[in-house]
């Protein structure tokens, strides 16, 4: 009885169905959904560890950010070349974007041609692996009839983990897919290519999972998500860039390239790891390393199989126990076999030196068929994971999406897609996903991305460009200042630049003494001081001041209004400082053109910076002072003398330091005096040996440099904009490429530009940005500096009503640097003419000079002082120049002279 058992139960084997025997040996490998979901929930929490700026560390799921914000909109064009790195063959590619042929209407074309990289470049240096990529570039050029000369744009595919900081730059975190390239790992890739390759310019890197997002994204509007399922496996996908710490800002969108194959790396995997997996994994290049890869992609599928086949025969269970050594060798199973073992099951076993049976054959197509199972559903629970984050971050209850698929275990394996797509949808019921096919690999996705990158570099290079001089343009300057100022110095012939004497013939030689007022009207403030200096000692000086607004009804309003203004806060002061019964001789600082006659006397030329007051131009602001004091009968002042602000602050420096001969302001307005020979200032008529030293300190309103048209090659339509609409059309025209007063206005037209054009703000001009005044010079100098950080650059553009984004932010500081960085240029060359003619004046080879400087521009703006310096000491090399800060502006100065002409009239 026992033996009839035994027979039947040896029978039973016999006729048992091939694939339950696999069923039971492969058991660990058939996952369930709620395994599924539960692999999904790990890979969550891993995605949001590696988002965190302070988990990324030893987050196994990497989550690099890759600064691709912006898909293709139609406008792209151009032609581009690619190189696709990222396995054991490369391509080159040359591919022709047409615009106006973008979502849904194609207009791509592209050339390629695969080249085989030698094994042993995969484990030799870096340098000789991208000199194999260059000369492969060079023969496609050559091939392609591709000028070698000219440069051209460059795509770069890199499909390893790298860490980027910009589009144009990624480090390389490590190697996979066996590579092992020594002396790499932590460079620039990109900057190794550019090395490697001369005549190429590579705006843009991405992974091979954001080139197929790109790709398929150029087809479908819905399309967020990029997934490789081959040789290896990897998924990114548009994250809200609030929830990504390691990029500034928090609105607006950026693809994150996840480098999932690490996932399991910490061991989260290890209940869902099989005996065959931990052989995979210590037979490996990384052993511990890309766990989640290696049970997924395609450079490990084929080994799987093997060692499952392997295992089974050696137990009797398949070839009546017979091992052949094909069998018994590492990678005679490969991902190919497995795509085509259901068609060809029995010619493969046979070149491993096998003799299937019918129920061999079987057993082996479940066991292939079980690995691949298991691989996409691995797959679909990450998937499951991205898509339902995406979901959750936008509030929605369904989400609509589109994937972009590439990879040869997709293309090929004949049950994978479809597996793949109907566990994503059993375990996201709710979600409605569609799956694209890449049909042009991930080349023609990184060309779209450098597409992109072109138009937007392309259209602010284009803006931009013309504020941005080069050498020759500023040494034009240069001599058209020099040109002006030897003209203005003249009786005779039109002259843009004033030259205004200023009867000012010394700098302060530290004999002063007493107490004196500085009066002081240079802008949009009126400063009243009280100055004592103590004989002999320059550094004793004590100083008192109140600072006054003036109102802008006022600025423009009449001049008896303005003058009376300006006295009522005088008193205000006196009274202050208790002085209302004294009568103290005064030094009025006057910022703007006056011709003079004597040092105590000034007409004013023209009115800028804003004022418009009436009945004052052509008149003498020293009587209009006079008489406004008359006019209120509370005290008097015994006005010595009227200067400009430059004399001013020259003067107020001269006291510190003697070698000061030159005053700027550069701060709401700009200008220069200089100390000048008399023999050349035809318009005064002194003679020679009427004064001690034979110079005078010339106010030279070098704003009007380029009234007479000779700036026109450099401005730009927005300067023309800003003097179109200002107070002076026509007038001042370097005054208001440089100054405090116009620089804010000129970003404004730049950023309104800008935005029409669809390159800031989502191109929707709101009203503020439509108001003429907003943008203020201050938020220059708040915007570039180095310690501000985009977030803070946002919430001044929000404060002013300018509804930003980061993105955003970039932009309007490198406009913001344009502007100021030209204005600053255009300062230095103007300088460096000045101070060279100082140089020839007085025949030296060599000068060593002290320019004195007061305005908030030059004090306030992180950059604009050191421009200015670098550009004058370029331009006039002949000459040491030191720029001395004026602590106390020019209102000392003003009362210095004051001084000075007290004491000369006492001798």
């Amino acid at each position: 009885m026992l033996a009839v058992h035994l027979v039947s139960f040896f029978f039973s084997k016999l006729q048992e169905d091939p694939t339950k025997k696999v069923d039971r040996f492969l058991y660990a490998m058939r996952l369930h959904d709620d395994q599924l979901k539960d692999i999904s929930a790990r890979f969550q929490a891993e995605m949001k560890k590696g988002l965190s700026a302070e988990s990324n560390v030893t987050a196994t799921v990497k989550m690099l950010p890759t600064h691709v914000r912006s898909t293709p909109v139609g406008s792209e064009k151009g032609q581009f070349l690619a190189l696709d790195l990222g396995g054991s063959k490369f391509k080159v590619l040359q591919v022709k974007v047409r615009e106006g042929m973008g979502i849904r209407r194609g207009g791509v074309e592209m050339e390629e041609k695969t080249y085989p990289i030698p094994g042993e470049l995969l484990a030799g240096r870096g340098a000789e692996l991208f000199d194999h990529v260059s000369e492969s570039l060079k023969d496609f050029l050559h091939e392609k009839n591709i000028s070698l000369e000219k440069k051209h744009p460059l795509a770069f595919t890199f499909s390893f983990p790298c860490e980027q900081s910009t589009l144009d730059q990624g480090k390389l975190l490590n190697w996979s897919k066996n590579y092992q390239v020594r002396g790499f790992q932590g460079k620039d890739v990109v900057q190794a290519l550019r090395e490697a390759i001369d005549r190429t310019g590579v705006l843009a890197m991405v992974n091979d999972t954001v080139a197929t997002m790109m790709t398929c994204g150029f087809d479908d509007n819905y399309c967020e998500v990029g997934l490789i399922i081959g040789t290896g496996t990897n998924a990114c996908y548009m994250e809200e860039l609030r929830h990504v710490d390691l990029v500034e800002g928090d609105e607006g969108r950026m693809c994150v390239n996840t480098e999932w194959g690490g996932f399991g790396d910490d061991g989260a995997l290890n209940e869902y790891l099989t005996e065959f997996d931990k052989d995979v994994d210590a037979a490996s290049n990384n052993p511990g390393k890309q766990i989640f890869e290696k049970m997924v992609s395609g450079m490990y599928l084929g080994e799987l199989v093997r060692l499952v086949v392997l295992k089974m025969a050696k137990q009797g269970l398949l070839f009546d126990g017979f091992v052949s050594h094909a069998l018994r060798t590492k990678g005679k199973i490969t991902t190919a076999d497995v795509s085509d073992i259901i068609n060809n099951t029995k010619d493969i076993l046979t070149g491993l030196d096998l003799n299937p049976s019918p129920d061999d054959c079987i057993a082996v197509q479940h066991v292939t068929t079980i690995v691949s199972f298991r691989s996409s559903n691995l797959v679909s629970a990450g998937l499951a994971a991205i898509l339902t984050r995406i979901k959750q971050n936008r509030n929605l209850r369904a989400l609509r999406i589109t994937v972009g698929v590439d990879g040869t275990v997709y293309k090929t394996h004949p049950q994978y897609p479809k597996r793949l797509h109907k566990v994503v949808r059993r375990l996201l019921p709710e979600c409605h996903v569609r799956f694209v096919l890449s049909d042009s690999g991930s080349s023609k996705g990184a060309a779209l991305v450098t597409a992109v990158a072109q138009r937007l570099a392309s259209r602010r290079r284009k803006t931009l460009s013309p504020f941005r001089l080069s050498h020759e343009q500023l040494q034009l300057v240069k001599a058209r200042m020099r040109t002006g100022l030897e003209a203005g110095l003249k009786t005779k012939g039109p002259s843009a630049i004033k030259m205004l004497p200023s009867f000012v013939y010394h700098t302060p030689d530290g004999t002063e003494h007493g107490k004196y007022l500085g009066l002081d009207l240079g802008g949009t403030n009126f400063r009243a001081l009280l100055v004592k200096f103590k004989k002999g000692l320059q550094h004793n000086t004590r100083l008192y001041h109140k600072l006054y607004t003036i109102p802008q009804e006022i600025m423009q309003g009449t001049g008896e209004d303005l003058f009376d203004h300006i006295v009522e806060c005088i008193s205000d002061f006196l009274d202050y400082m208790g002085l209302k019964n004294a009568r103290l001789p005064a030094g009025f600082t006057f910022s703007f053109p006056c011709e003079q006659t004597a040092i105590d006397t000034g007409t004013l030329v023209s009115w800028t910076k804003g004022f418009k007051a009436t009945d004052c131009e052509g008149h003498d602001v020293v009587s209009l002072l006079r008489e406004a004091i008359k006019r209120r009968n509370e005290f008097d002042l015994d006005i010595v003398a009227v200067i400009n602000d430059t004399v001013g602050t020259m003067m107020s420096c001269a006291y510190e330091d003697p070698q000061c001969e030159v005053g700027l302001i550069a701060g709401t307005g700009s200008n220069v005096c200089y100390m000048e020979e008399v023999r050349n200032i035809e318009k005064t008529e002194q003679k020679k040996g009427q004064i001690e030293r034979e110079e005078m300190c010339i106010n030279t309103e070098w704003g009007g440099l380029g009234d007479d048209g000779s700036l026109n090659d450099i401005i730009t339509p927005y300067d023309v904009e800003v003097d179109q609409n200002s107070f002076n059309n026509g007038k001042q025209r370097f005054e208001k490429l440089t100054s405090g007063m116009y620089l804010g206005e000129v970003v404004r037209q730049v950023l309104l530009d800008l935005t029409r054009g669809g390159l800031l703000f989502r191109g929707h001009v709101t009203e503020p940005l439509k108001t003429r005044g907003i943008f203020e010079t201050k938020y220059l100098s708040q915007i570039e500096s180095d310690r501000l950080a985009l977030l803070q650059v946002r919430s001044i553009l929000q404060g002013l009503g300018l509804d930003s984004t980061c993105d955003d932010s970039i932009i309007v500081k490198e406009v913001c640097g344009a502007v100021s960085r030209r204005a600053a240029q255009l300062c230095g060359a103007g300088m460096a003419a000045v101070v060279d003619k100082i140089r020839e004046n007085r025949g030296l080879d060599h000068l060593n000079i002290t320019v004195g400087v007061d305005g908030a521009l030059y004090k306030l703006h992180p950059h604009f002082s050191g421009v200015l310096q670098e550009t004058a000491s370029v331009l006039a090399p002949q000459c040491n120049v030191t720029f001395l800060p004026s602590d106390e502006g020019s209102g000392k100065g003003a009362a210095l002279i004051t001084a000075g002409a007290r004491l000369k009239e006492k001798m």
